[in-house]
Parts: C-alpha cells; sequence; structure tokens
C-alpha cells in the first residue's frame, strides 16, 4: 500500500492576505488554497513546511491524518484564553501537548501507531475538521473538557504514570459535546475509561440553583464599566469575543473564591483504571442484555413469519420450482434460503417428516442440478447420495 496524508488548515479569526496565499501557494502547486483554508493530500511526496510553524503563522486549525496510523489535531487560541498553569495541569508526553507563541497558545492533540487499521485504510482524513473545529469555540468559552480529552487520551495508551492523579474533571464529562465525542473518536479514547472520568459529574456537580447564586453575586459585583463595555461589543457584533472576556473573568473569580479542595476529590490514574474495569462489567452486563432482548425479538419475528408460509405451503414449494427451472446460481441460492424457511416452517406448525417427503419430491425433478444440490447439502437438507 502507497503511503497517504492528509492536510487541512483553516483560518477563523482572520483570512489570510493575497501575500500569504502567494507564499502558500510557492509551497504546493495543486493544493485548494482560499483565504480560509489550505486542503491537500499526499501519496509520494509531503508537505513542504512545519505544520507547527504555519499554524503559528498562518492558520487557527490544522488536521493531519496518515495512513500509518495516525492523527494529528492543532488549535491555536489567543494566549489570554488560559494561563500556563492551567494548561500545565493536562498536558501529556506526546498526547496532549502545549506551545506557547507570542500571542497564541498552540494546542496538539496527536494519536500515534494506533492498532485500528481498519480505520486507517478506509478513511481519508476529510469530514474531520468539520467535526472537530467548534472545539476551538467551546475552549474559548472557558469549556476545558477537550483539555481532559487530551489527558484522558495519554492516559489511554499508557503514557500517563499510574500514580500520577487527574488534573480538575470540567464539569459535563458524562454528557459531551458533538465536537468533544467526535475529538474521543479520533483520539480513540478508551470507552470505559470515559465512563469512569463522568463519574466525577455525579460526585461533585453543583445543582442549577447553585450555579444561579454565583453567577448573581459575580454580576452583582462586576464595575459598571466593564458591563458597558460588554454590551458595546455585542452591539458591535463582537459577541463571541464579549462572552470570551465574560467567561474568562468569571472563571478567574470562581478560582479565587472556591473551596480548598477536599483530599480525594481528584483521582489517581490507577483509581480511574479500576472505575473503568467496573463500567466495562457493567457494559458487558447491559450488552448481554441487549442482545438477549434482540435474539428473542429476531426469533418472535421469525416465527411470525414460519406461521405465514404454514398456512399454505403449496404456493412456496411451486415458487422454488420456478426458481430452480432458472438454472442459475442467484435462483439456486434464493432457492435454499426458501427451502430453509419451509424446512424450519414445517418443524414449527406440522411435521419434520412432511418436508422431506415434499422435498424428495421436489429432487426428483432437480436432483441433476449439481450446483443447487450442492447448495442444498451445505444448507444440512439435502444428502447427495440420497436419490
Amino acid at each position: 500500500m502507497s503511503e497517504y496524508q492528509y492536510y487541512e488548515f483553516v483560518a477563523i479569526d482572520e483570512p489570510l492576505t493575497p501575500k500569504q496565499m502567494a507564499e502558500l501557494r510557492a509551497r504546493s502547486s495543486r493544493a485548494s488554497i482560499t483565504p480560509t483554508s489550505f486542503v491537500n493530500d499526499y501519496q509520494w511526496g509531503d508537505l513542504k513546511g512545519d505544520p507547527a510553524d504555519w499554524m503559528r503563522r498562518y492558520f487557527d486549525a490544522h488536521v493531519y491524518v496518515a495512513n500509518w496510523c495516525t492523527c494529528l489535531l492543532y488549535l491555536r487560541v489567543p494566549k489570554n484564553a488560559f494561563d500556563a498553569e492551567t494548561l500545565r495541569a493536562f498536558k501529556t508526553k506526546t498526547v496532549f501537548s502545549v506551545e506557547q507563541a507570542k500571542t497564541h497558545w498552540l494546542l496538539g492533540w496527536e494519536l500515534n501507531e494506533s492498532n485500528n487499521y481498519d480505520r486507517f485504510a478506509e478513511e481519508d482524513g476529510r469530514g474531520w475538521m468539520g467535526r472537530l473545529v467548534p472545539l476551538r469555540d467551546e475552549l474559548l468559552r472557558g469549556d476545558m473538557r477537550p483539555l481532559y480529552l487530551g489527558w484522558l487520551a495519554g492516559v489511554s495508551v499508557g503514557e500517563v504514570d499510574e500514580k500520577a492523579t487527574e488534573p480538575q474533571p470540567p464539569p459535563g464529562l458524562s454528557r459531551l459535546t458533538a465536537a468533544q465525542q467526535s475529538l474521543a473518536e479520533f483520539l480513540e479514547v478508551d470507552g470505559d475509561l470515559l465512563a469512569a472520568a463522568g463519574l466525577s459529574d455525579q460526585q461533585g456537580s453543583k445543582p442549577d440553583s447553585e450555579s444561579d447564586a454565583e453567577l448573581d453575586v459575580w454580576i452583582a459585583a462586576l464595575p459598571a464599566a466593564e458591563k458597558t463595555a460588554m454590551l458595546k461589543l455585542l452591539l458591535t457584533g463582537n459577541a463571541q469575543q464579549a462572552e470570551r472576556k465574560l467567561k474568562l473573568r468569571f472563571l478567574a473569580w470562581q478560582r479565587e473564591h472556591q473551596p480548598i479542595e477536599k483530599p480525594g476529590t481528584r483521582r489517581t490514574v490507577a483509581e480511574l483504571q479500576k472505575l473503568a474495569a467496573s463500567a466495562a462489567e457493567a457494559r458487558k452486563r447491559q450488552e448481554a442484555v441487549r442482545r438477549k432482548k434482540a435474539e428473542a425479538e429476531r426469533r418472535t419475528k421469525r416465527e411470525t413469519y414460519l406461521r405465514t408460509l404454514a398456512a399454505d405451503f403449496d404456493p412456496c414449494w411451486q415458487a422454488a420450482d420456478k426458481l430452480a427451472e432458472r438454472g442459475i446460481a442467484s435462483a439456486y441460492d434464493e432457492v435454499k434460503r426458501a427451502l430453509v424457511d419451509l424446512s424450519d416452517a414445517y418443524a414449527l406448525c406440522a411435521a419434520r417428516a412432511d418436508f422431506d417427503r415434499k422435498l424428495v419430491q421436489f429432487m426428483a425433478r432437480h436432483g441433476k442440478r449439481g450446483a443447487l444440490v450442492r447448495r442444498l447439502a451445505d444448507a444440512g437438507l439435502w444428502k447427495k447420495s440420497s436419490r
């Protein structure tokens, strides 16, 4: 199999200038380049540039997929969106990375050497950007779940020590957004581990009334000048900027006023893995119940169908006769399926001996059709020697 690499970059906050587009065109003659994007795939060569450098200079989001079971997501966010200490808590050895530039953070989520060979043999990388780029807005609104998912992906691949303590789990891990679910899929985060992480919602989440009360206190203390400035941003089409600023101020206020963390609030990797094992057992029990229910429904549906056949067997045999007379492979396949159904219908509603007698009569007419005989023998309906 030849190598395949897919590169997609998107500019969100500012479009590319004509000069920047010309610089990118000089790197690739066949890429699709617009004022907001660069898209190209390579089967023999490679990108003539450093994706991280392009992110620093041109773009706000980047998706990379290679058929040697590797994929990467880069997001560039303004430096004032997070402080270094917050981001440092989520960093892992390779899966979730943080780079500080002059005015931005460059956040990277990477999956290396996946064992899901079928996935990377089939997908071409297209579609991931649309599913993942909303994460940037979520981060800018103060949602830290994408950061936690990066750390959890590091746990999934075993690059976080069992004795390590998790970062403070953000609320909502048990109810991820569509983009966050896509990120977990992109990074192949273990589903049972994710379920274990989501248990923190039940343990530490605040009631809505308590959260509303916090907001009321903070809003009441917000200086009038700042409220006016935020309203101006809203009225001049800068709603996202206003929301980001308010959210960051509120989160900072929460951190200053939150009670001292109690021992045991955060879990070690070993504790999460133990919870994940319990989640796996619960999932398997639920799956077994679902399979049993589905099998019961399938049997009921089949019995209903077989009883409709038993209401009048003769037309069924006549239809099988006509199919056999066509003398082609597809018709023989249909005959085999029809006779298997008839055999089961006789066993359920009449007697198997009656079916065997009718089958002998049927084979007296069609027993010289070797391909048909082989099919019926394989289905256990007929023995080649019993003619």
